[in-house]
């Protein structure tokens, strides 16, 4: 096998490890957790629909728990972390929407910057003291045509557009593990951020688009462009075990870069502009009121 074909079977052992991972009840998420708890790692599935959850977690062996999380709900985040009160070695951000029509995040948030970004913003900023070692943020491709807009971050003001909304609320993940990986450097911390992306995977996330036109297209793509969700899962999987740099960005290898096996990736370089990372953190903690 080529060096770089790394796959699930090189997952290192996790026994004595606790996961945490966002979305986990389907899609990339759950392929995850699944290898996770595999290799021995003790997993939380945060998952929003708890039925949904405990027949995730029905199906993984060792030991698996889950507790319910809402991202488009502060009050929800905050539960989840108040009640949080083990350690947590590795947290995997992956839930997330896409290309939804305009709807807004109990808080008042445009739902997919609020459920991509800033409900992760808020969660990771108030597990940060129970994290040891790695935060793993999904990004996806898409951010390469997102402008962040921080006058309007939550589309208040200007025309909505689904799929500008979802590429901002991934140029966003980015930007948060620029900055994150900053601070945790400057601080002395040995947590590191990190950056995936899953590149083209099949997954139900196309289907919960809203629109049904959308839906059959992007069903069509599935079938023939797409890669599987396993495959998408492996730059989490990857992010989350091997030893790469903070601030890393993990995604598939074959250009462009849609599918594949995970290696080492550059993000657009908006999605490293120093300036515009610390200005979205000021912009996200006040709008969470989470520093």
């Amino acid at each position: 096998m080529p060096a770089n074909q790394w796959s699930e079977t090189d997952l290192p052992d996790l026994r004595g490890r606790h996961v945490v991972v966002t979305g986990a009840n389907s899609g990339i998420g759950r392929r995850a957790a699944e290898a996770l708890a595999e290799v021995g790692a003790s997993l939380t599935l945060a998952v929003r629909d708890i039925g949904k959850g405990e027949a995730a977690a029905s199906a993984m062996n060792g030991d698996v728990r889950v507790r319910e999380l809402d991202l488009a709900n502060l009050e929800s985040v905050r539960n989840f972390a108040e009640r949080t009160t083990e350690s947590i070695d590795i947290f995997i951000a992956n839930a997330g929407v896409m290309a939804i029509p305009l709807r807004r995040t109990t808080d008042g948030f445009e739902m997919q910057v609020g459920t991509n970004h800033l409900g992760h913003f808020a969660l990771v900023n108030l597990l940060l003291p129970r994290i040891r070692e790695r935060i793993v943020v999904v990004s996806s491709e898409a951010h390469r045509q997102g402008r962040i807009d921080l006058d309007d971050l939550n589309w208040e003001h200007r025309p909505y557009k689904r799929w500008g909304a979802y590429a901002q609320s991934k140029l966003a993940n980015l930007l948060f593990v620029t900055e994150l990986q900053r601070r945790l450097r400057e601080s002395g911390s040995p947590v590191k951020a990190i950056a995936v992306h899953p590149g083209y995977a099949a997954t139900n996330l196309q289907r919960h688009t809203g629109s049904a036109a959308l839906a059959t297209v992007m069903t069509i793509a599935n079938q023939f462009v797409a890669q599987s969700d396993r495959m998408g899962a492996l730059p989490t999987l990857y992010g989350a075990t091997m030893d790469v740099p903070g601030g890393s960005y993990v995604g598939p290898d074959r250009w462009p870069h849609l599918r594949g096996y995970p290696a080492l990736g550059r993000p657009a370089k908006r999605a490293r502009d120093a300036d515009v990372a610390r200005q979205l953190w000021d912009l996200s903690a006040r709008l969470t009121d989470v520093s």
